[in-house]
């Protein structure tokens, strides 16, 4: 079994201030170079950054072998514990990305090493020149990297024939770079769906139409039960089975939706009203017609245990009740619209506005707390639906931020999104810890 040795760092101008991270994984039994990444992240914690370069660093040592051994080197003190089981996370952008990095390789195969910043030089240049390029409106790519440098590329080019261990590490490169290249990180996914250049392929078990970007570790589905092929540009990646996919529906209309009232955990607990009823209907005959839903959870709440049971019944399936999924707590704002929350408490709008750890008037939920128990319920049901596809019967602020965390979006996008009524959206996710998201709000089946 192959080992690798990854080192990985992350740096914040300001905490939180412009940040990028750098990851390196090298040969454990030669010391040899076979990947470089490295991210400008926009303006996050120095904290986040790090995590991020520890994931980066494991995607794309599970790219070169999914089955190798890992040992991690860092001089982060926190993330090194926490890895390693010893301390708790409890900041609620950290326990997300944790996740993440935790599902790429079997735990047992990664192990956790704290190093001092001397011995971490190569991935704390990388996290700097990605800061660097990114604060001068570029990108990094390896290529500049090493002509700065004055140095060859890590490995050379395969010489021998195709599929030798060589050729393999270069073309896994070969395939992160491009994906590097062509805009298909986080911040490309969330401003157009998808990247210029990057060809979308069919995600399985996703509702109609569904396409996702391609990631070098992921599978390209071939359509003939489990084998892979190669695309232009893309590594031949390894086999990581059928994703746990869910389907995520928001429940239909009640008679405050219309009116655009606040209506978390905390309010009425409203009902569907009967326009509600209708298209949970047809929600249900339109993923009857699909014929890839296996199981169906739903929040607590009234609206959509009621979505759910129209839909479990067309699908003769059993309704399962997950608290995870329930609507944020707008504590005394429930039942009020925007304007009359503006009017009567503007200085914790505004608040709540600016900063998701902020809690509406009167108590209530933050969205970073929505945020931590939502990577919780992620968690428990990918473990639960593996290879599935199950339908989740949600809300707004869980079903917004079940793709905020897949894309690695900042907490202010959930401002940025619309959700309808009885929408249907997918995120899949890969045994590698990468995910994909159907990025539009379908609602075509609503239409008579």
């Amino acid at each position: 079994m192959r080992e690798f040795i990854v080192e990985a760092d992350g740096g914040s101008r300001g905490n939180p201030g412009p940040a990028g991270y750098g990851a390196v994984v090298s040969d454990a039994a030669t010391g040899e170079t076979l990947a470089e990444e490295a991210e400008f992240l926009g303006v996050v914690t120095n904290n986040v950054a790090e995590y991020r370069g520890l994931l980066a660093g494991l995607r794309a040592a599970h790219a070169l072998d999914p089955t190798a051994r890992v040992h991690v080197r860092m001089d982060s003190k926190l993330v090194v514990e926490q890895m390693s089981g010893r301390w708790k996370i409890k900041h609620p952008d950290m326990k997300p990305l944790a996740t993440q990095a935790r599902s790429v390789f079997p735990p047992d195969r990664v192990t956790y090493e704290w190093i001092p910043r001397e011995q971490n030089k190569h991935a704390d240049r990388l996290a700097n020149e990605a800061m660097d390029a990114g604060t001068k409106g570029g990108t990094w790519s390896p290529a500049t990297s090493r002509a700065a440098l004055g140095t060859p590329p890590a490995v050379p080019e395969p010489s021998g024939p195709p599929g030798d261990a060589t050729a393999g590490a270069a073309k896994a490169r070969a395939a992160l770079a491009e994906s590097r290249a062509a805009g298909s990180g986080e911040s490309a996914v969330a401003a157009g769906g998808r990247a210029a250049g990057a060809a979308p392929v069919p995600a399985e078990g996703a509702p109609p139409g569904e396409r996702r970007l391609k990631t070098p570790s992921e599978p390209q589905p071939s359509g003939t039960g489990g084998e892979t092929t190669s695309a232009p540009g893309w590594s031949s990646a390894p086999d990581l089975g059928a994703p746990a996919t869910f389907v995520l529906l928001r429940h239909g209309e009640t008679p405050l939706t219309p009116q655009k009232r606040f209506s978390g955990s905390g309010g009425t607990n409203p009902s569907l009203s009967d326009a509600g009823r209708e298209q949970a209907r047809r929600a249900a005959e339109a993923l009857a017609r699909r014929g890839t839903v296996q199981a169906v959870v739903a929040s607590p709440l009234a609206r959509t245990r009621e979505t759910a049971g129209i839909v479990a019944e067309r699908l003769g399936l059993d309704v399962v009740i997950e608290d995870g999924l329930r609507e944020t707590d707008f504590g005394a704002w429930e039942g009020l619209t925007f304007g009359e929350v503006r009017e009567r408490h503007p200085d914790d709008l505004n608040a709540w506005l600016a900063d998701p750890g902020a809690h509406p008037t009167g108590g209530g939920e933050s969205f970073a707390e929505t945020a931590v128990r939502i990577a919780a319920a992620q968690e428990k049901l990918v473990a639960a639906y593996a290879g599935r596809t199950v339908l989740l019967v949600s809300h707004v602020t869980p079903i917004k931020t079940f793709i905020r965390l897949a894309l690695g979006a900042p907490p202010e996008s959930l401002f940025r999104m619309e959700l309808s009524a009885a929408s249907l959206s997918a995120v899949a996710y890969y045994a590698d810890g990468n995910a994909s998201v159907r990025l539009f709000n379908d609602t075509s089946h609503l239409r008579p």
